[in-house]
């Protein structure tokens, strides 16, 4: 028999989850990683699979900051939390304006370069979480 007093907080934890596969549908079928530029295959798949990779780790801390540690006021204070800030809207930015007319010319050095802001940000993520 389910305890009553429990649903509220066992409701949210099903909702998070619930909002984190949404969330990461959503990005996989916007940026398709099973199609590849041909002339740009590395870069391209390098770009998609490390910012799918980097939206799980965020969507994870803040399910996990959310819902166990108290809020993410509690665990990001201070400077910190706008540097969570920074890396939450930089790694998303860079992949939304890839398609920019700006960054034809130079595609494939933007997608090396948004890959390394992604692997900063899932490590940033994770040290400004455990600590």
């Amino acid at each position: 028999m389910l305890n009553m007093t429990n649903f509220p907080e066992i409701l949210n934890y099903i909702l998070g989850v619930f909002f984190i596969i949404i969330i990461f549908s959503l990005a996989y079928a916007y940026l398709k990683p099973h199609r590849l530029h041909k002339r740009y295959t590395i870069s391209t798949l390098a770009l998609k699979i490390s910012y799918l990779l980097y939206l799980v780790v965020i969507l994870v801390v803040i399910y996990l900051s959310s819902l166990v540690k108290g809020g993410i006021a509690e665990v990001f204070m201070d400077v910190e939390f706008f540097a969570f800030l920074l890396v939450l809207f930089i790694p998303t930015i860079g992949v939304f304006a890839r398609k920019l007319g700006q960054f034809r010319k130079k595609r494939e050095s933007y997608y090396y370069f948004f890959t390394l802001v992604n692997g900063l940000s899932i490590i940033a993520l994770i040290i400004m979480y455990i600590i």
